[in-house]
């Protein structure tokens, strides 16, 4: 995971106020009426201007070394209506989330869109519950609907409603903050979810702690486990607890990881794991996924397995998502009025006054006292130009990006500085120089961003339910192979080891399903709980060394059914409601059983666990 301490503070970057500043380029556009435009037209070129574009009531020119009111005191014609700068555009992100502060109103994520999540309608109705293995969901936050959320706590690590650490709070909301008019919203807005606690900001969990959170996943009746989590080596009772949800019905995502290299991570490097990569919102892979080979093994015992690496991807880079209360951090930027977008550094703090530009302020400039910093980018750091600011009497620093985009900075460990300080997109960087008085404003917030795979994972666990509510009637495997069928090519032609089979869509995976259909098995949550035609129950205890179980149920309309533990059918046998089950294995375990009518893998039981 990595983490940006900004902002809530995507304000709507509106209509700029412009004073008698120089324009870009000197160029600036004169509104005229047609029926005079030529006469107009010659004054200026008479006057030395270069024309560029000539449109409907207006054209552009270039007047070299002159300024705005120099411009209109050269152009004294009745006929002209307006003489205003001629703006710079640039090339803006493919995707970008809504603009506003989701403290005070809905914010939709980027990835939502991106992943045409905003175009399907999740049925609360559908039986779908995610399970999120992670640090804790921090009860503080409000943009969830807590009656549909459960929670296990693992030993040592609290409370499961209580934050270890922002992560677990911010991989939640990207799968299920509510529709609410406030904060983010989710990819599946209000899914039920199960929360398993396994670690802490400062800690670290086990392959045990994952292979019994799957098992409690099963128990809460999950149908998809998330987990942006991750680690070297493999572990066979952890890919075998995996593998048994898996096979029950279920979908398990795990994020690829955040090293920027060709190793697979588990638990994403089992099969029966979907290995979810980043990409951004301009659908370019981040530069931190993982991008494990496909094949394993050496020479002629190499296999190739598509599910060993990275099989989609989806929006993980500056993820908006939600925080425990007042843990993020938020900025607010007007100039002249006008709201700006803007990225918050450390400091918090308020600074209003006029703004005075100090190029890339590699120095101290006296005549910043008592004003707001302006500036640009570049040669010396971030916290060398606040510092410089701050030692100069500036009461606040606002620096704009050298380069497309927002800028998102800190000023690293050792800040010595106090003034409030944020980033600024470049394409705002004409209207900010144009202004003459600023406000910009750094305080705590319940929204923040976060960059890694952990983002992306969650994303495609809220989508993979969103899709399934559509289409209960499927199983686990057949969502993942429909949003794997449907998922948008990026970088290299076809399949790669980077985005896999591409850029998850949502809409595109129904409408897949919807044409294809699936060849069933009910709801497909991990316990099996397809359909409670069949009511079971299940006795576990040992003799002179083996483990029995004695099963009970009623409910089965065919003369025989199927048996089945952990996923696999054991057995065939008659519909006279018990059987008793003989595991010769040694030592302890945990075995999940369902009943189901002969066949069948929608009319069964719920699936009852019993552990030695």
């Amino acid at each position: 995971m990595k983490l940006n301490k900004l902002t809530g503070a995507l304000l709507i970057a509106g209509a700029c106020a412009m004073s008698q500043a120089q324009a870009s380029d000197d160029r600036y556009i004169i509104q005229v009426d047609n029926s005079k435009k030529g006469v107009v037209k010659a004054l200026a070129k008479k006057l030395g201007a270069e024309l560029h574009v000539d449109g409907d009531g207006f054209f552009a020119a270039t007047f070299t070394g002159k300024d705005l009111s120099q411009v209109k005191g050269l152009l004294n014609n009745p006929h002209i209506k307006l003489v205003e700068a001629d703006q710079k555009r640039y090339p803006m992100g493919i995707y970008n989330d809504d603009a506003g502060n989701p403290m005070q109103q809905q914010i939709t994520p980027y990835a939502v869109y991106q992943s045409q999540a905003d175009q399907l309608t999740f049925d609360a109705n559908a039986g779908m519950k995610v399970c999120v293995i992670d640090s804790g969901l921090d009860q503080s936050n409000p943009d969830f609907i807590w009656g549909n959320i459960t929670g296990d706590n693992d030993s040592g690590t609290g409370n499961w409603y209580e934050n270890g650490g922002p992560h677990g709070t911010h991989v939640a909301g990207t799968i299920g903050a509510a529709d609410n008019n406030i904060g983010v919203i989710g990819m599946a807005p209000g899914v039920p979810m199960h929360i398993i606690k396994v670690f802490n900001a400062e800690g670290w969990g086990y392959s045990s702690d994952l292979a019994h959170a799957a098992n409690l996943c099963s128990q809460a009746g999950a149908n998809i486990i998330n987990m942006s989590l991750g680690g070297g080596g493999s572990n066979n009772t952890e890919s075998n607890a995996f593998e048994n949800f898996r096979n029950a019905g279920g979908l398990v995502v795990a994020a690829a990881g955040n090293d920027g290299n060709n190793v697979r991570s588990y638990p994403a490097g089992y099969p029966s794991v979907m290995m979810i990569g980043a990409n951004d919102a301009d659908n370019q892979i981040a530069d931190f996924s993982q991008y494990p080979s496909c094949t394993s093994g050496r020479g002629k015992r190499a296999t190739n397995d598509e599910h060993i690496c990275v099989e989609v991807t989806a929006g993980g880079v500056d993820t908006l998502s939600t925080y425990p209360a007042d843990m993020a951090t938020s900025s607010s930027m007007t100039a002249d009025g006008a709201a700006f977008a803007s990225s918050a550094m450390e400091n918090s703090g308020n600074a209003s006054g006029s703004l005075y530009f100090m190029g890339t302020a590699e120095a101290t400039d006296g005549a910043a006292n008592g004003k707001v910093c302006l500036i640009d980018r570049g040669n010396i750091s971030f916290h060398d130009k606040v510092a410089n600011c701050e030692a100069s009497g500036g009461i606040g620093a606002i620096i704009v990006n050298n380069e497309a985009g927002m800028l998102y900075g800190t000023l690293g460990d050792t800040n010595s500085t106090s003034i409030p300080a944020v980033g600024a997109a470049f394409e705002d960087r004409t209207a900010l120089m144009a202004a003459t008085n600023a406000n910009i404003s750094i305080g705590t917030s319940d929204y923040g961003l976060m960059s890694g795979t952990s983002m992306a994972t969650p994303a495609v666990a809220g989508l993979a339910a969103l899709v399934w509510s559509n289409h209960p009637e499927c199983t686990g495997e057949e969502i993942r192979s429909a949003l794997k069928a449907t998922a948008a090519d990026a970088g290299a032609a076809g399949k790669d080891v980077y985005f896999g089979y591409g850029i998850v869509k949502a809409a595109d995976a129904s409408a897949y399903l919807t044409a294809n259909g699936c060849a069933g098995g009910g709801t497909g949550s991990g316990d099996g709980d397809n359909t409670t035609s069949v009511e079971l129950s299940a006795s576990g205890y040992k003799q002179k060394g083996n483990s029995y179980v004695d099963l009970s149920w009623n409910g089965a309309s065919t003369s025989q059914v199927d048996i089945y533990r952990n996923g696999s059918k054991i057995v065939t046998t008659s519909n006279d409601n018990s059987h008793t089950d003989i595991i010769s294995v040694k030592g302890g375990g945990t075995y999940g059983y369902q009943v189901c009518e002969q066949g069948s893998t929608a009319a069964c039981s719920a699936t009852q666990t019993v552990v030695f």
